[in-house]
């Protein structure tokens, strides 16, 4: 059964839900003494009909998520008509499956290993911007660098010419607060700055904890069903 908050949001327009997230944005911001124009929020549109991004981009989200190769492909190609508007690929990413993605994302959230820089290692017009994730976790399974190996996979996205590396990105623990997670992640990207002042910024925060990523310096948020509403079940 759906809880209240899921009824509430069933019951906004797509227009109403995003002025909500917006409005909650700049709250938040304003809490941290920061400008909302320093956020970049990404709607993350998985598993959503591509006339759901039609119909954000007439409301003027010009940012979009995906985190599934073959979906991500699929729309790009569909929505291909649309103006000034930026893929982002959130998800994990087979080292196989890179240079496809670099054809349309115009920035990877995912870099997690030195294999996936050197698939992305291929000389462009413009390099591919990038965030590297750092698994906030204690299981190697979670996608993210060990933030003990977060420097020298950072050292190697700095020495290839094919990628502008934007700073870290990384999802909160289930087992711990996020405020906590995400003050981890801020230190993290200080040690980042410290080799390449200008890779500070910081890719965190979703649905249920932006809030918390903002007060922690997030600068790019993924947000989905805040958003979006429930993701359809995939066929």
């Amino acid at each position: 059964m759906p809880n209240g908050d899921d009824r509430a949001l069933g019951q906004l327009s797509l227009a109403e839900r995003l002025a909500r997230l917006q409005a909650g944005v700049t709250d938040a911001a304003m809490a941290a003494g920061r400008p909302a124009s320093d956020i970049t929020t990404i709607v993350v549109t998985k598993f959503h009909a591509a006339g759901l991004v039609r119909e954000l981009h007439a409301l003027g989200v010009r940012n979009f998520g995906e985190n599934r190769h073959q979906e991500a492909s699929a729309k790009a190609q569909e929505l291909a008509d649309l103006p000034e508007m930026t893929w982002h690929f959130v998800g994990q990413l087979q080292s196989k499956k890179a240079r496809q993605v670099a054809t349309y994302a115009g920035v990877v959230h995912s870099i997690d290993r030195p294999a996936l820089v050197t698939a992305l290692s291929v000389p462009r017009e413009t390099p591919l911007d990038c965030f590297v994730q750092v698994n906030l976790t204690r299981d190697p399974a979670r996608g993210g660098v060990a933030p003990n190996e977060l420097l020298p996979l950072v050292e190697q996205v700095l020495e290839t010419p094919a990628l502008r590396l934007l700073g870290v990105m990384a999802v909160a623990p289930l087992d711990e607060g996020a405020r906590s997670a995400f003050a981890r992640l801020k230190a993290l990207s200080g040690e980042v700055t410290a080799l390449a002042p200008d890779a500070d910024r910081i890719s965190a925060g979703m649905s249920h904890d932006y809030r918390e990523a903002i007060a922690e310096g997030a600068t790019h948020l993924r947000i989905g069903t805040a958003i979006t509403g429930n993701r359809p079940v995939p066929g």
